[in-house]
Protein backbone atom coordinates (compact mmCIF):
# COMPACT_ATOMS: atom_id res chain seq x y z
CA UNK A 1 0.00 0.00 0.00
CA UNK A 2 0.91 3.61 -0.85
CA UNK A 3 1.64 6.55 1.10
CA UNK A 4 2.88 5.21 4.33
CA UNK A 5 6.76 6.37 5.78
CA UNK A 6 9.09 4.42 7.56
CA UNK A 7 9.09 6.46 10.44
CA UNK A 8 5.85 3.90 11.59
CA UNK A 9 6.66 1.41 13.71
CA UNK A 10 7.27 -2.03 11.63
CA UNK A 11 3.57 -3.41 12.40
CA UNK A 12 0.40 -0.80 12.32
CA UNK A 13 -2.66 -2.46 13.87
CA UNK A 14 -5.89 -0.22 14.00
CA UNK A 15 -9.42 0.32 13.53
CA UNK A 16 -10.50 2.24 10.50
CA UNK A 17 -14.45 2.20 10.39
CA UNK A 18 -15.96 -1.37 10.66
CA UNK A 19 -12.56 -2.73 9.45
CA UNK A 20 -9.38 -4.31 11.69
CA UNK A 21 -6.35 -3.12 9.55
CA UNK A 22 -3.47 -5.34 10.23
CA UNK A 23 -0.49 -3.32 7.97
CA UNK A 24 3.07 -5.22 8.12
CA UNK A 25 5.14 -2.40 7.71
CA UNK A 26 8.80 -2.47 6.78
CA UNK A 27 9.09 -2.44 3.15
CA UNK A 28 12.66 -2.01 2.62
CA UNK A 29 12.76 -5.97 3.47
CA UNK A 30 9.43 -6.62 1.87
CA UNK A 31 7.47 -6.87 4.80
CA UNK A 32 9.65 -9.40 6.69
CA UNK A 33 8.00 -10.57 9.78
CA UNK A 34 9.56 -11.10 13.19
CA UNK A 35 8.62 -12.59 16.53
CA UNK A 36 7.84 -9.35 17.64
CA UNK A 37 5.67 -8.98 15.29
CA UNK A 38 3.62 -11.89 14.81
CA UNK A 39 2.82 -11.33 18.83
CA UNK A 40 1.43 -7.99 17.66
CA UNK A 41 -0.80 -9.11 15.17
CA UNK A 42 -2.00 -12.01 17.67
CA UNK A 43 -2.48 -9.26 20.18
CA UNK A 44 -4.41 -7.19 17.30
CA UNK A 45 -6.34 -9.98 16.42
CA UNK A 46 -7.64 -10.56 20.49
CA UNK A 47 -8.91 -7.00 20.19
CA UNK A 48 -10.51 -6.64 17.22
CA UNK A 49 -11.92 -10.37 17.76
CA UNK A 50 -13.70 -8.89 20.84
CA UNK A 51 -14.36 -5.37 19.91
CA UNK A 52 -18.45 -5.03 18.35
CA UNK A 53 -17.37 -2.54 16.23
CA UNK A 54 -14.75 -4.36 14.16
CA UNK A 55 -16.95 -6.37 11.23
CA UNK A 56 -13.85 -7.64 8.95
CA UNK A 57 -9.72 -7.83 9.62
CA UNK A 58 -7.80 -6.88 6.91
CA UNK A 59 -4.34 -8.01 5.97
CA UNK A 60 -2.09 -5.23 3.67
CA UNK A 61 1.95 -4.59 3.19
CA UNK A 62 3.38 -1.24 3.17
CA UNK A 63 4.92 -0.15 0.25
CA UNK A 64 5.08 -1.47 -3.82
CA UNK A 65 7.07 -4.66 -3.59
CA UNK A 66 4.82 -7.05 -2.01
CA UNK A 67 2.81 -8.26 0.69
CA UNK A 68 5.39 -10.25 2.89
CA UNK A 69 8.60 -11.60 1.66
CA UNK A 70 8.61 -14.17 4.53
CA UNK A 71 10.65 -14.53 7.48
CA UNK A 72 13.53 -12.70 9.22
CA UNK A 73 15.71 -16.00 8.30
CA UNK A 74 19.10 -13.84 8.59
CA UNK A 75 17.72 -13.58 12.40
CA UNK A 76 16.91 -17.24 12.52
CA UNK A 77 20.71 -17.80 10.81
CA UNK A 78 22.11 -15.71 13.70
CA UNK A 79 20.51 -17.36 16.24
CA UNK A 80 21.00 -21.14 15.21
CA UNK A 81 24.63 -19.99 14.97
CA UNK A 82 24.66 -18.85 18.55
CA UNK A 83 22.90 -21.81 19.73
CA UNK A 84 19.63 -20.14 20.55
CA UNK A 85 16.53 -21.42 21.00
CA UNK A 86 14.74 -18.63 18.91
CA UNK A 87 13.35 -20.74 16.04
CA UNK A 88 11.15 -22.95 18.06
CA UNK A 89 9.66 -19.89 20.24
CA UNK A 90 9.23 -18.20 16.26
CA UNK A 91 7.97 -21.33 14.98
CA UNK A 92 5.73 -21.95 17.80
CA UNK A 93 4.00 -18.77 17.73
CA UNK A 94 3.70 -18.58 14.14
CA UNK A 95 2.38 -21.41 13.92
CA UNK A 96 -0.06 -20.93 16.21
CA UNK A 97 -1.23 -18.31 14.96
CA UNK A 98 -1.63 -19.46 11.93
CA UNK A 99 -4.07 -21.74 13.05
CA UNK A 100 -5.84 -18.95 14.30
CA UNK A 101 -6.15 -17.46 11.48
CA UNK A 102 -7.92 -20.13 9.26
CA UNK A 103 -10.45 -20.48 12.37
CA UNK A 104 -10.84 -16.80 12.84
CA UNK A 105 -14.48 -16.39 13.39
CA UNK A 106 -14.78 -12.65 11.46
CA UNK A 107 -14.42 -12.11 7.72
CA UNK A 108 -10.64 -11.62 7.01
CA UNK A 109 -9.81 -10.41 3.97
CA UNK A 110 -5.44 -10.40 2.67
CA UNK A 111 -4.60 -8.42 -0.10
CA UNK A 112 -1.46 -10.70 -1.65
CA UNK A 113 -0.45 -8.06 -3.76
CA UNK A 114 3.23 -8.70 -5.15
CA UNK A 115 5.59 -10.72 -3.33
CA UNK A 116 3.97 -13.57 -0.75
CA UNK A 117 6.56 -15.64 0.33
CA UNK A 118 6.97 -18.27 2.61
CA UNK A 119 5.49 -16.36 6.03
CA UNK A 120 3.21 -14.55 4.19
CA UNK A 121 1.84 -17.13 3.21
CA UNK A 122 0.56 -18.30 6.37
CA UNK A 123 -0.70 -14.95 7.81
CA UNK A 124 -2.89 -14.84 4.10
CA UNK A 125 -3.40 -18.35 2.49
CA UNK A 126 -5.47 -19.21 5.51
CA UNK A 127 -7.81 -16.47 5.71
CA UNK A 128 -11.37 -16.70 4.50
CA UNK A 129 -11.04 -13.28 1.57
CA UNK A 130 -8.06 -13.91 -0.34
CA UNK A 131 -7.22 -11.29 -3.00
CA UNK A 132 -4.49 -11.70 -5.39
CA UNK A 133 -3.98 -9.46 -8.24
CA UNK A 134 -2.11 -8.96 -11.68
CA UNK A 135 1.25 -8.18 -9.50
CA UNK A 136 1.21 -11.23 -7.20
CA UNK A 137 4.08 -13.52 -7.42
CA UNK A 138 3.61 -16.17 -4.58
CA UNK A 139 5.81 -18.69 -3.77
CA UNK A 140 7.44 -21.24 -0.58
CA UNK A 141 11.39 -21.60 -1.68
CA UNK A 142 12.25 -22.76 1.62
CA UNK A 143 13.56 -25.71 0.22
CA UNK A 144 16.06 -23.78 -1.05
CA UNK A 145 17.79 -22.83 2.20
CA UNK A 146 17.30 -26.17 3.57
CA UNK A 147 13.96 -25.74 4.85
CA UNK A 148 10.57 -26.84 3.64
CA UNK A 149 7.45 -25.41 2.78
CA UNK A 150 5.30 -24.71 6.26
CA UNK A 151 3.30 -22.28 8.07
CA UNK A 152 0.41 -24.52 7.00
CA UNK A 153 2.16 -25.34 3.57
CA UNK A 154 2.42 -28.90 3.21
CA UNK A 155 -1.69 -28.76 3.96
CA UNK A 156 -2.33 -26.25 1.15
CA UNK A 157 0.31 -27.73 -1.03
CA UNK A 158 -1.08 -31.00 -0.71
CA UNK A 159 -4.47 -30.07 -1.31
CA UNK A 160 -3.51 -28.49 -4.92
CA UNK A 161 -4.87 -30.22 -7.48
CA UNK A 162 -3.42 -33.14 -8.78
CA UNK A 163 0.34 -32.96 -8.15
CA UNK A 164 0.67 -29.15 -8.51
CA UNK A 165 1.34 -28.83 -5.02
CA UNK A 166 3.66 -31.40 -5.06
CA UNK A 167 5.80 -29.08 -8.08
CA UNK A 168 5.39 -26.07 -6.49
CA UNK A 169 6.82 -27.09 -3.03
CA UNK A 170 10.07 -29.00 -4.32
CA UNK A 171 10.68 -26.36 -6.91
CA UNK A 172 9.48 -23.10 -5.11
CA UNK A 173 8.44 -21.74 -8.37
CA UNK A 174 6.68 -18.43 -8.40
CA UNK A 175 2.85 -18.84 -9.18
CA UNK A 176 0.98 -15.65 -10.73
CA UNK A 177 -2.40 -14.64 -9.40
CA UNK A 178 -4.51 -17.09 -11.63
CA UNK A 179 -1.94 -19.94 -10.37
CA UNK A 180 -2.36 -19.19 -6.98
CA UNK A 181 -6.29 -19.41 -7.41
CA UNK A 182 -6.39 -22.86 -9.21
CA UNK A 183 -3.90 -24.33 -6.29
CA UNK A 184 -6.02 -23.40 -3.47
CA UNK A 185 -3.92 -20.56 -2.24
CA UNK A 186 -6.36 -17.95 -3.06
CA UNK A 187 -9.73 -17.22 -4.05
CA UNK A 188 -10.18 -14.37 -6.36
CA UNK A 189 -8.10 -11.46 -8.50
CA UNK A 190 -8.55 -8.16 -8.45
CA UNK A 191 -6.45 -5.61 -10.64
CA UNK A 192 -3.80 -4.15 -8.32
CA UNK A 193 -4.38 -0.32 -9.27
CA UNK A 194 -8.46 -1.45 -7.75
CA UNK A 195 -6.89 -2.32 -4.33
CA UNK A 196 -7.09 1.55 -2.56
CA UNK A 197 -10.71 1.61 -3.76
CA UNK A 198 -11.61 -2.04 -2.92
CA UNK A 199 -9.69 -1.30 0.67
CA UNK A 200 -12.56 1.70 1.04
CA UNK A 201 -15.51 -0.34 0.25
CA UNK A 202 -14.48 -3.04 2.89
CA UNK A 203 -14.10 -0.30 5.93
CA UNK A 204 -16.91 1.32 4.82
CA UNK A 205 -18.83 -2.44 5.19
CA UNK A 206 -19.53 -1.68 8.77
CA UNK A 207 -19.19 -3.37 12.14
CA UNK A 208 -22.35 -5.51 10.52
CA UNK A 209 -19.83 -7.12 8.02
CA UNK A 210 -20.15 -10.74 6.98
CA UNK A 211 -18.73 -13.40 4.64
CA UNK A 212 -21.62 -12.68 2.25
CA UNK A 213 -20.90 -8.81 2.12
CA UNK A 214 -17.21 -9.41 1.96
CA UNK A 215 -17.75 -11.35 -1.06
CA UNK A 216 -19.91 -8.77 -2.94
CA UNK A 217 -17.85 -6.11 -1.77
CA UNK A 218 -14.29 -8.48 -3.52
CA UNK A 219 -16.43 -9.47 -6.41
CA UNK A 220 -17.61 -6.26 -7.65
CA UNK A 221 -14.27 -5.24 -8.36
CA UNK A 222 -13.03 -8.85 -9.22
CA UNK A 223 -10.97 -8.70 -12.61
CA UNK A 224 -12.16 -12.13 -13.65
CA UNK A 225 -10.42 -15.76 -13.35
CA UNK A 226 -7.65 -15.76 -16.12
CA UNK A 227 -5.88 -18.72 -17.67
CA UNK A 228 -3.70 -20.51 -14.98
CA UNK A 229 -0.20 -21.53 -16.58
CA UNK A 230 0.19 -24.45 -14.66
CA UNK A 231 -3.13 -25.52 -14.97
CA UNK A 232 -2.09 -26.25 -18.80
CA UNK A 233 0.99 -28.12 -18.16
CA UNK A 234 -1.10 -30.01 -15.43
CA UNK A 235 -0.96 -33.27 -17.27
CA UNK A 236 2.65 -33.19 -17.57
CA UNK A 237 3.48 -32.36 -13.53
CA UNK A 238 0.83 -35.31 -12.83
CA UNK A 239 3.26 -37.74 -14.44
CA UNK A 240 6.56 -36.21 -13.12
CA UNK A 241 5.47 -36.06 -9.59
CA UNK A 242 3.08 -38.25 -8.72
CA UNK A 243 5.84 -40.48 -7.19
CA UNK A 244 6.77 -41.21 -3.97
CA UNK A 245 10.18 -41.08 -3.84
CA UNK A 246 12.82 -37.95 -5.31
CA UNK A 247 15.16 -40.72 -7.21
CA UNK A 248 11.71 -40.97 -9.15
CA UNK A 249 10.94 -38.10 -9.91
CA UNK A 250 14.40 -37.69 -11.13
CA UNK A 251 14.40 -40.44 -13.01
CA UNK A 252 11.03 -39.31 -14.46
CA UNK A 253 12.17 -35.91 -15.92
CA UNK A 254 15.33 -37.37 -17.25
CA UNK A 255 13.24 -39.85 -19.24
CA UNK A 256 11.06 -36.58 -20.89
CA UNK A 257 13.51 -34.33 -21.79
CA UNK A 258 11.97 -31.98 -22.69
CA UNK A 259 12.63 -28.46 -22.54
CA UNK A 260 10.12 -27.94 -19.20
CA UNK A 261 11.70 -31.07 -17.94
CA UNK A 262 14.94 -29.72 -17.84
CA UNK A 263 14.06 -26.65 -16.41
CA UNK A 264 12.54 -28.29 -13.79
CA UNK A 265 15.32 -30.36 -13.09
CA UNK A 266 17.67 -27.58 -12.85
CA UNK A 267 15.48 -25.76 -10.30
CA UNK A 268 15.63 -28.87 -7.96
CA UNK A 269 19.27 -29.13 -8.64
CA UNK A 270 19.74 -25.86 -6.83
CA UNK A 271 17.67 -27.41 -3.84
CA UNK A 272 19.12 -29.10 -0.71
CA UNK A 273 19.05 -32.72 -1.43
CA UNK A 274 17.75 -33.06 2.60
CA UNK A 275 15.40 -30.58 2.35
CA UNK A 276 13.45 -32.43 -0.72
CA UNK A 277 13.52 -35.48 0.53
CA UNK A 278 12.07 -34.19 4.12
CA UNK A 279 9.62 -32.21 2.27
CA UNK A 280 8.48 -34.76 -0.26
CA UNK A 281 7.58 -37.04 2.52
CA UNK A 282 5.94 -34.47 4.44
CA UNK A 283 3.61 -33.52 1.50
CA UNK A 284 2.57 -37.04 1.38
CA UNK A 285 1.74 -36.73 4.96
CA UNK A 286 -0.19 -34.03 4.37
CA UNK A 287 -2.44 -35.68 1.98
CA UNK A 288 -3.28 -38.13 4.30
CA UNK A 289 -3.65 -35.67 7.02
CA UNK A 290 -7.31 -34.79 8.53
CA UNK A 291 -6.71 -31.19 9.94
CA UNK A 292 -4.19 -27.84 8.81
CA UNK A 293 -3.43 -28.51 13.02
CA UNK A 294 -2.18 -31.89 12.45
CA UNK A 295 0.05 -30.58 9.59
CA UNK A 296 1.48 -27.62 11.67
CA UNK A 297 2.31 -30.10 14.51
CA UNK A 298 4.72 -32.31 11.67
CA UNK A 299 5.68 -29.14 10.33
CA UNK A 300 6.50 -28.03 14.02
CA UNK A 301 8.43 -31.13 14.85
CA UNK A 302 10.50 -30.93 11.58
CA UNK A 303 11.76 -27.40 12.17
CA UNK A 304 12.86 -28.25 15.38
CA UNK A 305 15.47 -30.66 13.36
CA UNK A 306 16.06 -27.59 10.31
CA UNK A 307 17.11 -25.48 13.10
CA UNK A 308 19.66 -27.88 14.69
CA UNK A 309 20.91 -29.06 10.96
CA UNK A 310 23.79 -27.93 9.02
CA UNK A 311 21.72 -27.03 5.35
CA UNK A 312 19.64 -24.61 6.90
CA UNK A 313 22.45 -22.65 8.26
CA UNK A 314 24.81 -22.99 5.19
CA UNK A 315 21.08 -22.68 2.78
CA UNK A 316 21.03 -19.02 4.74
CA UNK A 317 24.17 -18.11 4.18
CA UNK A 318 24.46 -18.80 0.73
CA UNK A 319 21.12 -16.86 0.02
CA UNK A 320 21.27 -14.24 2.40
CA UNK A 321 24.32 -13.50 4.22
CA UNK A 322 27.17 -14.33 1.63
CA UNK A 323 24.76 -13.97 -1.43
CA UNK A 324 27.13 -16.43 -3.15
CA UNK A 325 23.81 -18.71 -4.76
CA UNK A 326 26.56 -21.64 -4.25
CA UNK A 327 25.41 -23.72 -0.58
CA UNK A 328 27.65 -26.90 -0.06
CA UNK A 329 24.61 -29.35 1.30
CA UNK A 330 25.01 -32.18 3.10
CA UNK A 331 25.13 -34.43 1.74
CA UNK A 332 25.08 -33.34 -1.84
CA UNK A 333 23.28 -35.96 -3.57
CA UNK A 334 19.66 -37.13 -3.64
CA UNK A 335 20.68 -40.63 -3.57
CA UNK A 336 22.55 -40.61 -0.70
CA UNK A 337 19.84 -39.06 1.56
CA UNK A 338 19.19 -41.77 4.13
CA UNK A 339 16.34 -42.96 5.97
CA UNK A 340 18.80 -42.01 8.80
CA UNK A 341 19.69 -38.65 7.93
CA UNK A 342 15.58 -37.63 7.72
CA UNK A 343 14.34 -40.11 10.50
CA UNK A 344 14.95 -37.13 12.83
CA UNK A 345 12.93 -34.71 11.28
CA UNK A 346 9.25 -36.47 11.89
CA UNK A 347 10.59 -37.88 15.35
CA UNK A 348 8.08 -37.03 18.08
CA UNK A 349 9.83 -34.36 19.60
CA UNK A 350 7.94 -30.96 20.83
CA UNK A 351 5.32 -33.12 20.44
CA UNK A 352 3.19 -31.26 23.91
CA UNK A 353 4.50 -27.94 22.85
CA UNK A 354 2.35 -26.72 20.32
CA UNK A 355 -1.38 -27.31 21.65
CA UNK A 356 -4.30 -25.78 19.62
CA UNK A 357 -7.21 -24.55 21.47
Amino acid sequence: MKGFTGDEPDLITRREGGAGIIRLNRPKAINAVTLEMFRGIDRALDGFENDPAVGLILLEGAGERGLCAGGDVRVLWESANEGSNLGKVLWREEYLLNARIAKFPKPYVAFMDGIVMGGGVGLSAHGRHRVVTDRTRLSMPEVGLGFFPDVGGTWLLSHAPGETGTYFGLTGQPMNGADAIYAGFADVAVPSRKLAALREALVGLGAQADSARVKAAIAGFASGEATSPIAAIRPRIDAWFAHGRMDDIVAALHRDGSELARSTLKALSEKSPRGLVVTLKLLRLARASATLEECLAREYRAALAVFASDDFREGVRAAVIDKDREPKWSPSRIEEVTPEIIAPYFANIGADELVFD
